[in-house]
């Protein structure tokens, strides 16, 4: 069911949906450049740690990367449990490889480093993308640059990123784990937007959504923006209960005092 609030504003689809392409989705400059420095550390077979604090954007720098990337020579595996132990968590990658996974620990270890091995016969350099890192169990992380030793050409046959929560950065840097953190040579944090990317962001989703005027007030923007904390995921869910309720009211514009409604009833519903 389409919801009302669509057709109210002329909109053919809902603007701050998740349910977009990745070659249509909308990043600012500081955050392409990251997604470049990001593709420029793969390209040179380098592993990464990427931070950033909850909705701000992380999953939409992933998502960019895997359209930027060239698909030929590169197989990127997102693995987003990142909660189970050893054993389980290499059983996990075996799937999302399409391998079958194997019962002891070191057979399956076994087979995802032999698959890496393939591909790089294969001159397709494999990339996991560890999603929700901060949570991965630390006989986990102790076992993880095992994975990087191997070699072939004097280059790397794999690439981690791992990303998640900035208190990751402090885990990986504690003494235990500098073996794997001097293996993962790149390292970026992604911060929030700043109120001109906020704008941008708001006409850029409502013009995908068919609608070239604009629908929040400048006063109200700043509110958004504010109440927001320049993170992603709360901005869609703030700016599209905006617009249920402005619908509500018979209003063509999200004006300050309608979104200061939705901020006291808490109607932050997708």
């Amino acid at each position: 069911m389409t919801p009302s609030y669509l057709s109210h504003f002329g909109l053919s689809l809902a603007p701050f949906s998740k349910e977009i392409a990745d070659a249509e989705l909308w990043l600012p400059s500081s955050k392409s450049a990251l997604v470049e420095e990001l593709c420029e550390a793969l390209r040179q077979r380098h592993s990464v740690v990427l931070t950033g604090e909850p909705g701000v954007g992380k999953t939409c720098v992933l998502r960019a990367l895997r359209h930027r990337l060239p698909h030929g020579g590169f197989r990127l595996t997102y693995c987003h449990n990142a909660t189970l132990g050893r054993r389980d968590f290499y059983r996990q990658l075996c799937l999302a490889l399409g391998l079958k996974p194997s019962a002891t620990a070191a057979a399956v270890f076994y087979a995802v480093a032999t698959h890496v091995e393939q591909l790089g016969q294969e001159r397709t350099h494999p990339v996991f993308l560890l999603d929700e890192s901060h949570l991965l169990h630390q006989d986990v992380l102790d076992h993880l640059h095992i994975l990087l030793n191997y070699q072939w050409d004097s280059q790397a046959l794999l690439s981690l990123v791992l990303v998640g929560l900035p208190e990751l950065e402090g885990r990986l840097s504690r003494r235990h784990n500098r073996s794997l953190y001097s293996r993962l040579h790149t390292r970026l944090h992604l911060s929030p937007l700043c109120p001109e990317d906020t704008a941008e962001y708001l006409r850029v989703r409502l013009a995908h959504a068919g609608c070239e005027r604009e629908l929040f007030a400048s006063d109200s923007v700043a509110m958004l923006h504010e109440a927001a904390s320049g993170a992603l995921r709360d901005l869609d869910r703030l700016a599209t209960a905006a617009l249920r309720e402005a619908a509500r009211k018979k209003k063509k514009l999200v004006e300050r005092d309608t979104l200061a409604r939705v901020l006291d009833s808490g109607s932050l519903e997708d």
